[in-house]
C-alpha cells in the first residue's frame, strides 16, 4: 500500500500540470484605452484601434434616409434609451459599414459625455460571440458590436449561436450592447441555399423559416440600393469640395461617368475610387 507521504508529491505535480494547460482567467476587457477595437477571438482580447478608417458622416449622399435612421438609433441607445440592432443590406459599394463607423464618431461627437465603443468582430469568430457577450455585460460602457459583411455558407451552424445571443437566450442581449452589421444579402444566407431547403426538406416551409428567421432578430433593415447618376455625381462633387480638388465641374462629371463605365458600377466606393486617382494626378494629399 502507497503511503500518504509519497503520494503527495505526485498529486502536486498533477495539480501542476493542470493548472498550466487551463486557460488563464479572462480579464478586464480595457474598454477605457480607445474609442474602437477589434476582437481577437483566439486571444480573448480586444486590440485597441487608435485611428478608424472612416469617412465623415456629412460625406455619404445618396443614403438620407438610412443614415438619419441609424443615427437616431444610435443617439437613443447611447441616452441608455430602447434601440434595435441594425441590419444594413444591400448594394455593394454603396456605404453599409461607412455608415456605421461615421454614425460612432457623430454621435461620440454630439454626446462626448456618453462616448460609445465600436467593437469589431469578425465574421469567422461569431461563435465566440457568447464569450464576448458575457465579458462585455459586466462593463459599464455601452458598445456597438459591429461586423462588416456578414453572410454563412452551406453547412454553416453558427448562426444558430447569433440568433440565441441576439434576442432568444436566457440572459438576451446585455442592456449595454447593441448589435450593427453589414450584408449583401437581406437574409445572411445565399439564395440557393434557400432554395435548396425547400426542394429536399420533409417540411420546406419549416426549414426555410429557420433559415430566414435570422434577420428577424434585427429590429431595423435598413436597405441600400444602387445609385442614381445624380447621386454619383453629388457622391463626387462632394469629397472633391472636402479635398480642395480644384476641377470644373463639367470636367470633373465627364471624368467620373467615364470611371464608372469602366468599372461597369455606380456607387459611393466608386466615387471614392475616382476621387483617390484625380487628387493622385493632382499631386494632393486626401487628409
Amino acid at each position: 500500500m502507497t503511503e500518504p507521504n509519497t503520494l503527495l508529491p505526485v498529486l502536486q505535480r498533477i495539480a501542476d500540470a493542470l493548472e498550466r494547460l487551463a486557460p488563464p482567467a479572462a480579464g478586464p476587457l480595457a474598454l477605457g484605452a480607445a474609442d474602437a477595437f477589434v476582437w481577437h477571438a483566439e486571444r480573448g482580447e480586444l486590440q485597441p484601434v487608435p485611428q478608424v478608417s472612416r469617412v465623415d458622416l456629412g460625406l455619404l449622399r445618396g443614403i438620407d434616409r438610412v443614415r438619419d435612421t441609424l443615427m437616431e438609433n444610435t443617439r437613443r441607445f447611447a441616452q441608455g434609451l430602447p434601440a434595435n440592432n441594425a441590419l444594413l443590406w444591400g448594394a455593394r459599394g454603396m456605404g453599409k459599414s461607412s455608415l456605421v463607423k461615421a454614425a460612432h464618431a457623430s454621435i461620440n461627437a454630439e454626446l462626448p459625455d456618453r462616448p460609445l465603443a465600436l467593437v469589431e468582430i469578425h465574421r469567422e469568430d461569431i461563435p465566440s460571440l457568447p464569450t464576448l457577450l458575457l465579458r462585455i455585460r459586466q462593463e459599464t460602457r455601452r458598445v456597438i458590436l459591429f461586423c462588416d459583411d456578414l453572410s454563412f455558407d452551406k453547412d454553416e451552424t453558427s448562426y444558430k449561436s447569433l440568433k440565441a445571443v441576439l434576442d432568444g437566450g436566457i440572459e438576451g442581449r446585455p442592456a449595454n450592447v447593441i448589435f450593427y452589421a453589414t450584408s449583401n444579402r437581406r437574409h445572411l444566407m445565399p439564395r440557393d441555399m434557400i432554395d435548396n431547403e425547400k426542394s429536399t426538406a420533409i417540411n420546406p416551409g419549416e426549414a426555410v423559416e429557420e433559415k430566414v428567421s435570422l434577420s428577424d432578430r434585427f429590429g431595423l433593415w435598413l436597405g441600400f440600393h444602387n445609385c442614381s447618376q445624380d447621386d454619383y455625381f453629388a457622391m463626387v462633387e462632394g469629397y472633391a469640395r472636402a479635398f480642395s480638388l480644384d476641377l470644373p465641374v463639367e470636367k470633373l462629371r465627364a471624368e467620373a461617368v467615364e470611371w464608372a463605365m469602366t468599372r461597369g458600377a455606380r456607387s459611393g466606393r466608386v466615387a471614392w475610387q475616382f476621387v483617390q486617382d484625380i487628387a493622385g494626378r493632382l499631386g494632393k494629399p486626401l487628409a
